[in-house]
């Protein structure tokens, strides 16, 4: 649950020099980049908040700049235009105070102002508290399975997507299900159980488990090991739940050492973004 923060918390549009130097600033720390091809440039961000982006920023107080997201238009190869939130940074000594909320939410409307119905953007898929927030507190789903999404090793990713404007969430009523008592022993596997929709309906849930939290970076190889197995399993079960047309609408935590995603069929009719 989200703590009461020390100092009022806002989000605005950055628009100045000095609120894009603070958000690249911002970034780099959070992400601990010192390689300057993933530097973010300022002007860049100048240019899209001018044409079509977003660049948000949340304050404590009056000039503490401790959040910080922006997008772009896109378009995907069946024609769909959607917001794309290429990032959102969180300050680590302010997690837990509602910052990426405040986040999305301002970004939701910069997005809405450009004429948006849908907002995408990426995460690692094992990553539980990451996709906790996606689906289970924002409502959002995800939609596809990107393997080496950067063209690196270990960039695997969701592709999620929000609906902006959509009158009502077709998801609700399992977004709060609750998983079967899965184990660390079954990280990467899936397992089906019969869910009861609100309206009286069943439907068949996929639950994917995952590390509760992420796996500690390491340089003992037998850990590194693990961890790549790991990943190797996650990636083949969401590869397998994607192609069978399933979308994931949930991830909660069963215990302190493991998570699951909930994934159900894709509604035959969705709404036109």
């Amino acid at each position: 649950m989200p703590h009461t923060p020390a100092r009022p918390l806002h989000a605005v549009t950055l628009r100045s020099g000095v609120g894009f130097r603070q958000a690249a600033a911002l970034y780099t720390r959070v992400f601990g980049y010192d390689r300057p091809e993933f530097s973010l440039n300022p002007n860049l961000l100048s240019a899209l908040a001018r044409n079509g982006g977003s660049v948000v920023g949340v304050y404590a107080g009056e000039d503490d700049l401790i959040g910080f997201a922006y997008g772009f238009a896109g378009r995907d190869e069946a024609g769909n235009d959607f917001h794309y939130s290429q990032a959102a940074v969180v300050d680590a000594t302010h997690q837990g105070e509602g910052v990426g909320r405040l986040l999305k939410e301002h970004q939701r409307e910069v997005a809405r102002g450009w004429g948006h119905r849908a907002m995408r953007w990426t995460f690692d898929p094992v990553l539980a508290r990451n996709a906790h927030f996606n689906f289970s507190s924002l409502g959002a789903e995800g939609i596809a399975f990107v393997p080496d999404y950067y063209d690196r090793p270990g960039t695997d990713r969701i592709l999620v997507e929000w609906a902006l404007e959509r009158a009502e969430d077709p998801f609700r009523d399992l977004r709060g299900a609750t998983p079967p008592p899965l184990t660390e022993s079954e990280w990467g596997r899936v397992r089906t159980t019969t869910l009861a929709r609100a309206d009286g309906s069943e439907i068949e849930g996929a639950w994917l488990a995952v590390p509760a939290a992420a796996p500690a970076l390491s340089d003992d190889e037998e850990e590194r090991a693990s961890h790549d197995r790991l990943r190797t399993r996650v990636r083949e079960a969401l590869t397998g739940l994607f192609a069978a047309g399933h979308v994931l609408v949930a991830c909660t935590r069963i215990d302190p050492t493991t998570a699951a995603y909930l994934a159900v069929a894709r509604p035959e009719r969705e709404e036109t973004r």
